[in-house]
């Protein structure tokens, strides 16, 4: 089943520097496996062992915590080519601190241990680019509660926004996301989200519906 996947992985950059012939030896039976995955099966609970480092050949995975209040925070989207568990797999503390889901159909390659050590061993450029991933994951975790530490819901909502008009150079944000999606991304309960939205309606800086937020007034 890897011989599908065998070009694909050429692509990323972990493996850009191995050759095909490499990539089939090293890839033996007992050190891989493919996994399909239907959206929203969860992958890995929180507080789950990491034994495995993990590529995403196909799909969208979420990495979200949640509270004693049952309040969602989404830390991350990971998809086609992004890695998991790299910062986990050498730690003594090698626990999933949040639970990891498929967002959409996914399939992903399950690497282990021993495989990623032979790699490291054999490739230095390997061995370079998987430090890289681990210190970028480390980087969107201290990223993420940077960002939400000591925020009102209102400067969460007005930092999105200023982004997204950026982004999609209109003032007319485009939605990718559900509502309990965006409240999920900002770490709150829905009705917060819907409850400051309403605000800024009534104080005049924004217009809204199911699939847009119109920024009226971006000065204030």
């Amino acid at each position: 089943m890897l011989l599908t996947y065998v070009p694909l992985l050429k692509n990323f950059d972990l493996f850009k520097d191995l050759s095909f012939e490499e990539l089939n030896y090293l890839f033996t039976k007992d050190l891989y496996e493919i996994s399909n995955y239907k959206k929203n099966s969860v992958i890995y609970f929180q507080n789950e062992k990491c034994t495995r480092f993990d590529i995403i050949l196909k799909g969208t995975i979420t990495v979200q915590e949640i509270d004693s209040k049952g309040n969602v925070l989404t830390i991350s989207n990971f998809t086609v080519g992004d890695v998991l568990g790299g910062n986990l797999l050498f730690s003594y503390r090698n626990f999933y601190p949040m639970t990891v889901l498929s967002k959409t159909d996914a399939i992903i390659l399950h690497i282990k241990k021993d495989l990623i050590l032979k790699l490291c061993q054999i490739n230095m450029a390997f061995l370079n680019n998987f430090l890289g991933s681990i210190s970028d994951k480390t980087l969107i975790l201290t990223d993420k509660i940077k960002s939400l530490s000591m925020k009102t819901i209102r400067q969460c909502i007005t930092d999105f926004l200023i982004y997204e008009s950026f982004s999609q150079n209109s003032m007319i944000i485009k939605l990718d996301y559900t509502k309990k999606e965006l409240a999920e991304k900002f770490g709150i309960q829905r009705a917060s989200l819907s409850r400051e939205l309403n605000k800024m309606r009534k104080d005049g800086l924004i217009e809204y519906d199911a699939r847009s937020i119109t920024i009226i007034d971006i000065d204030s």
